[in-house]
């Protein structure tokens, strides 16, 4: 399955994809050292630099078959550490990923971003019905990096959409199954020494902590990559 990931930062969700076994064929990033890490890891997947214009962009030329829209919109409008402006911040960038799931007609779509935005209701309800507009139906829950075995809690929402009127015939579609889920991802935490956090090797720089901070969790990712492609062959 072919993988477009949106706001992709450093592409966290692309490499938690790419291991449960997609192909990734597009990222999106405003950022310019972003760019670069995404340009340094998957060299000849192309990188646009604004999902505003990413429509346009991927229909400039022939592109394969997107299967998967993935991204994490900005978070700021509905972070307790921010000013928690919703609907009313700049940032909200829901409707710019709405048009490129518009423009691309992906049969799944995986939404990451932080807990307050189920809290704000106005904007969820958006996000739900511009989704049940294009024919999805969603599920959705709150996933903690400890429970995949991480040594820290950072938990996060996760959305996924699928072609609405196919039932799950799976069990365990998006849901956490901790224990399991913990032992099978446990290898991907081991700690650097010094520091000790999982850098991956990643320099000691402050743009390269600022991008690993906002980064999505691949374990994660890749938990819910193998429960799209089972839910693709109705397992």
């Amino acid at each position: 399955m072919n993988v477009l990931e949106l706001f992709a930062g450093i592409g966290g969700l692309s490499l938690g994809l790419q291991r449960a076994g997609m192909a990734i064929v597009g990222h999106v990033e405003i950022d310019p050292f972003c760019r670069q890490v995404l340009h340094k890891h998957w060299p000849e997947v192309p990188c646009h630099d604004d999902v505003r214009t990413a429509p346009t962009w991927w229909r400039a030329e022939v592109r394969p078959q997107v299967d998967v829209v993935a991204g994490g919109f900005p978070c700021q409008p509905f972070s307790d550490a921010g000013r928690r402006r919703g609907l009313a911040d700049e940032r909200w960038g829901w409707p710019w990923m709405a048009d490129v799931i518009r423009a691309v007609r992906p049969r799944y779509v995986l939404v990451e971003n932080v807990p307050g935005l189920v809290r704000d209701a106005a904007a969820f309800g958006w996000v739900l019905g511009d989704l049940a507009d294009l024919g999805f139906d969603a599920r959705w829950s709150l996933l903690s990096a400890c429970a995949m075995g991480a040594p820290h809690t950072r938990k996060r929402l996760f959305l996924l959409a699928h072609p609405a009127g196919q039932r799950r015939r799976q069990r365990g579609w998006l849901e956490r199954q901790e224990e399991s889920a913990a032992q099978r991802y446990l290898h991907h935490w081991q700690a650097q020494p010094e520091p000790h956090r999982v850098a991956d090797g990643v320099p000691r720089r402050m743009d390269r902590n600022r991008t690993l901070g906002n980064a999505a969790i691949p374990a994660i990712a890749e938990h819910l990559g193998h429960l799209i492609l089972d839910h693709a062959v109705g397992r």
